[in-house]
């Protein structure tokens, strides 16, 4: 008789195998351990007895016929259902009249897993072929529950073997050998897979997913293969101009351009020349020019260098409550002689007149008043060139202006020159009439000259304020004082001195025990001992602090004038100063600078001209042309101006922003540079100093002797300013009659040319059902093989256009150009 282990009956019965031998000792059966063999008798009785134990476990059996004409049970436990069929009960007597066909014997080899726990006649009926008895088999079947008992009596007055109904239902289904055949096959296709599943569900401890596509043949996978997931089209745009950038460290090189770009050097240089630029294939040129070249080509130009002011500028926010009002930085100019050192002598009470070789200004002296609760920053400067010189430079120091006028000289060129510069800075004006202690001064005339120049008094009706002061005898001086802070107040001049500090560099020389020192105006923020700076190409960390009396301070906060100690060298006037966070940031800022300085070529200040002044002014706004005049005397001078001032119009404004006698000097070129104005002069010429400040600044000098040649010169260059009258002049037509596909290159339309004539250089439109659907530049134009600049009417060409392939036959082609011509003047 076959025996099984008993370890496959707890697992059958889903009970552990060392809590099954426990259980089979408490029915009576000794097991030594769950490896231990029994018999098949043993082991029904442990099904029968130990089957309770699992809640919900139903025992089916089947009685087959062994050899001898025994019976053998086979019991087998079915797991419970979530919702099960109606249950059928069979009654234990089977019919005398049943057929029940002979089955061969089936016996368990040892050790052999037990079969499975279903009944497999309905899985043969499913592999089967269909009978007519079809329906029948498809119906599901109902679970069967025995009475052994009562079956072994019926089939004893039977007097046959003892089936029971799943044995009689396995044998009507086997009946054949080849049907045998296959129950044997699925019944140990299903024992395997059942122990395989319970060998990995022990090992996993998790399901596993299979996609039954990958166990397909190669032409089934590749007709079934998985779909790839789509891009979101945000992903694919941000990817796609992710790669048409060009990458450019400040200037770019128009071979660099041409590589980036995937054109030719030579495609490069003929667009660079369309837009009246000629360069060569090592040249370097800025970002705006590579701009509008990318843009052809769809691209876009990346800055990817060096970028300053993100280790410059702050980047804590501003707080509104953390702003504290500062003092009003004031600069005094005026004539020579007229008492502007004098003047501030007298206000900080200290005499510093005798220390100027002839009582002369040589340097630019900052200081701070303190009179009462409030404080006041004065510069004073060598005339107006310095402060001239530092709005060259883009600075803009200084909140009001005292303009100090001798009330017994009155104005003076220079004093007119003042004004032209504080006006053009838009810099609020006080005027000091000094010496009014003398016999021959005359106040009332200074202000009645001031009005002249644009300057009207408050006496007069005006918003100029005037104050009578004498230098020497210290009066007028509070009222002035007064009127500096009622001005600062009206200015509301604040700032956060919580930030890092930033600054402009008033003057600057070697000294030879300290080093390079600088005379700094501190703008925003607080600058300590300590911090580290750059200034320019100059660097470093902060030695000492010194005031305007040469005092060791620790800290300077805004509107502060301060001597900074501990430079790497001496950076020129009118640089900016900044505070950074590290020696390392400073060194990489002066570094990147110096190597900009050295990447410029030599003549880096080219000449702006007349035209080209104007010509790069947008188009929104009224335009203005500013001009320093100057003329060799008065009466030419007024005539001049007069004549310029008239040929303003409602577009372009002309304004003379300053007009003085005399020839034409450095200060003149600085002031057209700092306000990006053009010198003209009248019988006059430039001297050699003026000479190299106009080479170096790029600032364009012209000298009339006739006067209608002065107005028809600026008169064309107002109407340069204006952008010029575009005109559509249409070439002609050509008819797609039929389309070739040229690999690489695209659609190529076979045309006609009915009208006109086709350039390859011009622009065109192409018409379909005379709707526009297509416009820009064409790609290529070809007769048979050969390019060509231009097909005329009656010949065939081939026409590409750029960036399109829809072309279908019966379209039109348009091309045409727009023609510019200089704009007037009404």
């Amino acid at each position: 008789m076959a025996k099984i282990r008993a370890y496959k009956i707890a697992e059958e019965l889903g009970i552990d195998r060392n809590d099954f031998v426990e259980k089979a000792k408490s029915v009576g059966v000794d097991l030594a351990s769950p490896m231990a063999s029994v018999d098949e008798d043993v082991a029904g009785e442990l099904r029968l007895k130990l089957g309770g134990h699992v809640p919900g476990a139903q025992v089916v059996e089947r009685r087959v016929e062994a050899e001898g004409g025994s019976a053998v049970i086979r019991r087998r436990r079915r797991a419970p259902a979530p919702a099960p069929p109606p249950v059928a009960v069979v009654a234990p007597p089977i019919a005398a009249d049943a057929e029940v066909p002979e089955p061969e014997p089936e016996t368990l080899e040892p050790g052999a897993p037990p079969p499975i726990p279903e009944p497999v006649a309905a899985e043969v009926a499913a592999d089967a072929e269909p009978g007519p008895d079809e329906a029948e088999k498809a119906a599901p079947a109902p679970r069967v529950v025995v009475d052994r008992e009562a079956a072994r009596e019926g089939a004893a007055e039977k007097g046959g073997p003892d089936f029971g109904p799943l044995g009689a239902a396995a044998a009507a289904a086997a009946g054949k050998g080849k049907e045998r055949k296959r129950v044997r096959e699925v019944v140990n296709l299903r024992e395997q897979e059942q122990l395989a599943q319970q060998a990995t569900s022990r090992l996993m401890r998790r399901p596993t997913v299979i996609d039954p596509r990958v166990m397909q043949s190669p032409r089934r996978r590749r007709r079934d293969k998985l779909a790839v997931p789509a891009r979101p089209a945000a992903a694919a745009a941000a990817q796609k101009s992710a790669k048409r950038l060009v990458r450019a460290e400040g200037l770019i090189s128009v071979a660099e351009l041409a590589r980036q770009l995937g054109a030719k050097a030579a495609e490069v240089q003929g667009r660079l020349m369309a837009l009246g630029t000629m360069a060569s294939v090592n040249q370097q040129l800025d970002l705006e020019t590579a701009r509008k070249i990318a843009t052809h080509y769809g691209f876009e130009v990346q800055d990817v260098g060096f970028q300053e002011d993100e280790v410059l500028l702050d980047s804590a926010p501003i707080q509104e409550g953390a702003l504290a009002p500062r003092p009003p930085v004031v600069t005094v100019m005026g004539h020579v002689d007229h008492g502007k050192t004098s003047l501030l002598d007298a206000l900080r009470e200290a005499n510093v007149v005798a220390g100027e070789a002839g009582g002369i200004t040589q340097h630019i002296g900052a200081y701070q008043v303190v009179r009462g609760d409030r404080r006041l920053t004065f510069i004073d400067t060598p005339g107006h060139e310095a402060f001239t010189m530092m709005r060259a430079r883009g600075a803009q120091a200084t909140d009001i202006v005292i303009l100090v006028v001798a009330a017994s000289e009155g104005i003076m060129p220079q004093t007119v020159e003042a004004i032209e510069h504080a006006k053009a800075a838009g810099v609020p004006i006080v005027v000091a009439v000094n010496k009014c202690d003398l016999p021959d001064a005359n106040p009332q005339l200074v202000r009645q000259r001031l009005m002249e120049h644009g300057l009207v008094p408050e006496d007069f009706g005006g918003d100029t304020i005037c104050v009578d002061v004498s230098a020497i005898k210290h009066t007028g001086l509070d009222t002035l004082l007064e009127m500096l802070a009622l001005q600062s107040d009206v200015l509301e001049l604040r700032a956060d001195p919580s930030r890092r500090a930033r600054g402009i560099v008033l003057e600057s020389r070697l000294d030879k025990g300290r080093g390079p020192v600088a005379t700094v105006l501190i703008q925003e923020g607080t600058l300590h001992q300590g911090d580290t700076v750059v200034v320019g190409t100059a660097y470093g960390r902060v030695r000492a602090l010194e005031n305007e009396r040469g005092k060791r301070i620790d800290e300077a906060g805004p509107s502060t004038p301060v001597q900074v100690i501990g430079l790497s060298e001496v950076p020129d006037a009118g640089a900016a100063l900044h505070a950074v966070e590290n020696e390392r940031a400073a060194r990489e800022v002066a570094d990147h600078r110096a190597g900009q300085e050295k990447a410029k070529p030599a003549a880096s200040q080219r000449r702006v001209s007349l035209e080209e002044l104007f010509a790069r002014g947008d188009d929104s706004g009224p335009k203005e042309l500013r001009i320093v005049l100057k003329a060799d005397v008065h009466g030419s001078l007024e005539a001049v101006r007069e004549a310029l001032t008239k040929q303003s119009t409602d577009e372009v404004k002309v304004n003379v922003i300053l007009a003085g006698v005399g020839g034409i000097s450095e200060s003149d070129v600085m002031l057209a540079k700092a306000s990006d104005a053009i010198v003209v002069g009248f019988h006059v010429r430039p001297d050699s100093s003026a000479r190299r400040a106009a080479e170096g600044q790029g600032v364009d000098i012209r000298s009339y002797q006739i006067i209608y040649e002065a107005t028809d010169e600026v008169r064309r260059a107002m109407a340069g300013l204006l952008p010029p009258k575009r005109e559509e002049k249409v070439l002609g037509r050509a008819e797609v009659r039929k389309t070739f596909s040229v690999p690489r290159i695209g659609t190529v339309a076979g045309c006609y040319v009915t009208e006109g004539l086709v350039r390859r250089n011009a622009r065109g439109r192409l018409l379909r059902d005379g709707v526009q659907i297509w416009e820009g530049t064409f790609a290529s134009l070809k007769r048979f093989k050969d390019d060509v600049r231009e097909v005329q009417t009656g010949y065939e060409c081939g026409i590409g256009l750029e960036g399109y392939n829809d072309v279908k036959i019966g379209d039109v082609i348009e091309p045409y150009e727009i023609e510019e011509t200089p704009a007037t003047l009404s």
